[in-house]
């Protein structure tokens, strides 16, 4: 095997701070600053519009796009207006472009608390449409009676079809002040109304532990935020010797990469987690050593796990350490980084594409799961988790 690369710390032309990684979680897009470590991942989540997957590889040129930013700021236009225009055109669709403002707020959510009115946002596949994908239980969204599946028309009176994905989530985040009103216009069927809500501050747990029945251990990780890899190890070391791990990945948006690499140290000892390129680089993810490779673990996974959450079932796939049950995963395998542009907005551009250990791409196709298992998906993991020892 190489040696581990002295690396994490990825520092092509124009990154901000070295490399930047993305953390979704249920109700908020935050973004962390954190000099040395992967490249990010940028997801679709929550208070932010998922634009549709790339069809293709498309990049964008961070120097043009520095120049077109500055050639509108020198003709008295917003650069970060010419910048959302150029990203829009390159086709790069996981691209964004944010203000100072929406930045610094972003890198602030590292924690997992965040402000907001607790509701994910997907696109839909008409039009650009936007619709309700999750309601965090007790926010805002939920108090105020919205559901799953309900289609968001506007926010503040501004329509959101066909808005750019850094303008929606500005709408959404608003101030970004507790207690701040936001009002969110919402079709169901054929009703329509008109909501105000008052953004809270909200807390997210990233990862719950619970003892099963039969003895085995339930680990749900909702979300790669600060601390959650180190949560999961701790929890599988705390776990009852010979007891079976069931990992519930659904629903997972992704994260920070670095703390899905730690997860994946629970459960081997040490190797490849995953390859990506940084602008044709080819680059490495490495678990830790003196993971707990014999204990019984089978993975959950659904339509709704994605990015980083991803790396982690493909490492765990590839490397027959875990059965995989559920429904294909999103596939999104792309690598964001930032650029800063001459204003100080930040651009979030795509430069390269996660792989599997077995070198398999993410990104538009997803992971197959093991065993395909549809509403029944739990009590299927349980019994195969019971078969391979890890139930009493």
């Amino acid at each position: 095997m190489p040696a581990k690369p002295a690396p994490f710390c990825i520092r092509p032309r124009g990154v901000v701070r070295g490399a930047v990684l993305t953390l979704v979680f249920t109700g908020v897009l935050a973004t962390a600053a954190a000099t040395g470590s992967l490249p990010r991942q940028e997801d679709p989540g929550a208070e932010r519009p998922a634009p549709a997957r790339a069809a293709g590889g498309a990049t964008v040129d961070s120097a043009a796009l520095s120049r077109a930013a500055a050639a509108a700021m020198a003709d008295g236009k917003s650069g970060k207006k010419a910048a959302e225009e150029f990203v829009s055109r390159s086709g790069d669709r996981w691209g964004a472009v944010y203000d100072k403002k929406e930045y610094a707020e972003f890198e602030q959510a590292l924690d997992g608390a965040y402000t907001g009115v607790g509701l994910s946002a997907g696109r839909t596949g008409d039009a650009g449409g936007v619709r309700v994908t999750r309601v965090r239980s007790g926010g805002p969204a939920d108090r105020a009676g919205l559901r799953t599946g309900d289609r968001l028309v506007s926010v503040d009176g501004r329509p959101v079809d066909g808005l750019s994905v850094s303008e929606v989530v500005s709408l959404l985040r608003g101030d970004g002040v507790p207690g701040s009103p936001v009002a969110l216009r919402v079709e169901r069927g054929r009703a329509a109304w008109t909501q105000t809500l008052l953004r809270a501050r909200l807390a997210t747990d990233p990862v719950t532990v619970r003892r099963l029945d039969d003895g085995a251990v339930l680990i749900r990780v909702a979300a790669f935020t600060k601390g959650a890899g180190t949560r999961v190890r701790d929890a599988v070391r705390a776990a009852p010797a010979g007891a079976g791990v069931l990992l519930d990945l659904r629903g997972n948006a992704g994260g920070l990469v670095a703390e899905a690499a730690v997860a994946a140290s629970a459960f081997l000892d040490g190797g490849l987690v995953a390859t990506y390129d940084v602008e044709g680089e080819q680059r490495a993810v490495y678990a830790e050593g003196g993971g707990d490779t014999g204990r019984p673990l089978v993975a959950l996974i659904d339509g709704g796990t994605m990015s980083a959450a991803e790396l982690l079932t493909g490492a765990l796939q590839d490397r027959g350490r875990a059965v995989t049950v559920g429904s294909r995963t999103f596939g999104k395998g792309s690598v964001q980084m930032p650029s800063e542009l001459p204003d100080g907005s930040v651009a979030e551009l795509t430069v390269g594409h996660y792989r599997t250990p077995a070198g398999h791409a993410v990104d538009g196709r997803g992971i197959t799961p093991d065993l395909a298992a549809g509403e029944r998906a739990e009590e299927r993991a349980r019994t195969v988790l019971s078969g391979l020892g890890g139930g009493s």
